[in-house]
């Protein structure tokens, strides 16, 4: 939980903003002293709207620090379950928090700007979201024994294989679910280009954007972590284990989270962002052809890099499609209920591992190292939402500023609510 502070000095000129986060976790210090394979049944209690990637970055440090490599059939049912996540996720972010305040307009009064008001006047698209978010959910449930904090991924691999008929019961789903896709994605085109006025001038703030990518294509669950700078060049590409290099952490007075940003450009310069439109800037392409062609139009309307923070919503949704085909492909692999899911001679050590994977809001980042006895000396998190706040404080500025100082909201041209209540 965060609050925000907005300093105004005379004329209303802004003189800073502040987002606290005062609230302390204390995961790091009480993972040290536990046997590393617990870590990743704990990992996932950091977070309920991320669990899986928590659980599954907690995983691969485990296995990075003790030198496992797990089956290709345990690596394809992790991107399965982590793909279920995303989609699950995003899903939830588009259509119970953004959709709200486009369909009945910024300006509507608050009681109408949420979820149960979708629910009311737009009762279809109510049902294709809940669809989407049960879909991803439930998937992830069958994959994880749990889904919210799933207990499935061990070193070394998975702790069950997934069944044939469970493979059968979520490809019959699957064409409603690309069908609801589908209708997502055109219900996205028209919400931006009614409100192209908005994402283009309000919020528009240059960082650095960090990502994972697979020889450049956008990828969550494995991959070099890659940097690009605001002007659109990528100045990093580096594997998990060297992040000490490129990430630097400052803890700013005013809040215990602290601001994670490009150590080579120093803080404040080097602040970066995380994050779907991150993945988007900093991926050449996309893994699958339909989520393809929606980042060519995304890119056709706001550029790359898009340095527009209204900009997320469109490219959640560009994740969503290849979330759907991975989906998909994945299910229809003869290898996702391989039997072969697991080794059976993984030996705790000393070690020291990294694991990055990439949460919906961010870049997640594991580090463990391990005595001789495989109990854990050291824990360094950083999680996704820690790449994103001094972004989040830079964009909140300039909307401020032109806000208060512009008076730049009278000059946007807004459409006419989609619903009129």
């Amino acid at each position: 939980h965060g609050s925000l502070t907005i300093k105004l000095g005379p004329g209303n000129k802004v003189q800073d903003v502040q987002f606290h986060v005062n609230s302390t976790r204390f995961f790091e210090k009480f993972l040290e002293g536990r046997p590393m394979e617990e870590a990743p049944r704990i990992a996932p209690r950091i977070c309920g709207i991320c669990p899986i990637p928590h659980h599954l970055a907690s995983v691969k440090a485990v296995e990075a620090a003790w030198g496992v490599t797990p089956p290709p059939a345990a690596v394809k049912l992790r991107r399965l379950l982590i793909e279920a996540k995303q989609l699950s996720s995003h899903a939830i972010h588009f259509y119970a928090l953004a959709a709200p305040d486009f369909v009945f307009g910024p300006f509507a009064d608050p009681s109408v700007r949420n979820v149960a008001a979708v629910l009311k006047h737009l009762p279809g698209v109510a049902v294709q979201a809940i669809k989407l978010m049960e879909f991803g959910q439930e998937l992830c449930r069958d994959i994880g024994a749990k889904a919210v904090h799933p207990v499935t991924g061990i070193p070394g691999g998975m702790l069950s294989p997934f069944s044939e008929e469970d493979r059968d019961k979520w490809l019959k789903a699957v064409p409603e679910m690309l069908e609801n896709i589908q209708k997502t994605v055109d219900l996205a085109k028209t919400v931006v280009n009614a409100y192209i006025d908005v994402i283009t001038k309000v919020a528009v703030t240059p960082t650095y954007y960090i990502g994972l990518t697979d020889k450049g294509v956008l990828d969550i669950y494995d991959g070099t972590v890659r940097v690009m700078s605001p002007e659109g060049k990528v100045v990093a590409e580096f594997e998990p284990k060297d992040y000490t290099q490129f990430y630097g952490e400052h803890v700013p007075d005013h809040s215990y989270a602290t601001h994670i940003y490009y150590k080579p450009a120093g803080y404040p310069a080097g602040i970066w962002r995380a994050n779907c439109l991150a993945r988007c800037n900093v991926a050449d392409r996309m893994a699958t052809p339909m989520a393809q062609a929606a980042l060519e139009e995304m890119r056709q309307l706001i550029g790359r890099p898009s340095h527009h923070t209204f900009a997320y919503h469109y490219a959640r949704v560009v994740e969503m499609v290849q979330a759907a085909e991975w989906i998909k492909k994945l299910l229809e692999d003869p290898d996702i209920v391989s039997t072969d899911v697991k080794l059976s001679d993984v030996e705790p050590r000393a070690g020291d591992g990294v694991g990055i994977v990439e949460a919906p809001r961010g870049t997640l980042l594991h580090n463990y190292e391990s005595d001789d006895k495989g109990m854990i000396v050291r824990a360094n998190l950083v999680v996704a939402t820690n790449n994103n706040i001094a972004g989040i404080e830079k964009s909140l500025m300039d909307a401020a500023r032109l806000i208060f100082e512009k008076d730049g909201l009278k000059g946007l041209k807004l459409p006419e609510p989609l619903v009129k209540t």
